[in-house]
């Protein structure tokens, strides 16, 4: 009768056994599962900010100026619609940076190239508006590697 009653069971020090390696891997796992809603905002917002920068490049190989604002990519063709900032929660909070205009003979301003000199590919109406030269996130926020999401 005692050999049954051994034999049907876990004993104390199985028990505590187990406890302990569950405990160790919840020591383990938590940290990383609680970070990864955050990693995967910030691989939407790589990928956001990869989609629009993409997208005012062949905006501007296609019509030789860069675009006035993000509304105009949409309106063109180049995007269905302009994505959500997905640490703001919102379409309208990304943070452009627009092209540095240098006075003309006429007093306009025309784009300056890499080198300095100005194109004359752009009407007079594309001279007066600065194009969107790059985009990034409206948050302030820290990154997971601390940087903030405004110099991503």
């Amino acid at each position: 009768m005692r050999d049954r009653r051994r034999q049907s069971g876990f004993t104390l020090l199985e028990l505590l056994v187990v406890m302990t390696i569950i405990g160790i891997l919840a020591a383990v796992a938590i940290p990383a599962l609680r970070d990864s809603p955050q990693r995967a905002r910030e691989a939407a917002l790589r990928e956001d900010l990869f989609t629009l920068r993409s997208t005012i490049d062949q905006y501007h190989g296609d019509k030789g100026y860069y675009p006035p604002d993000l509304a105009t990519l949409v309106s063109d063709g180049y995007l269905r619609q302009i994505p959500v900032d997905p640490m703001t929660k919102s379409r309208d909070t990304w943070a452009v940076e627009v092209e540095q205009l240098e006075p003309t003979a006429e007093g306009e301003g025309a784009p300056a190239t890499s080198t300095g000199e100005t194109t004359g590919t752009q009407t007079t109406e594309q001279t007066k508006t600065p194009g969107v030269i790059d985009v990034h996130s409206g948050s302030t926020e820290k990154a997971l590697d601390g940087t903030t999401y405004k110099d991503w």
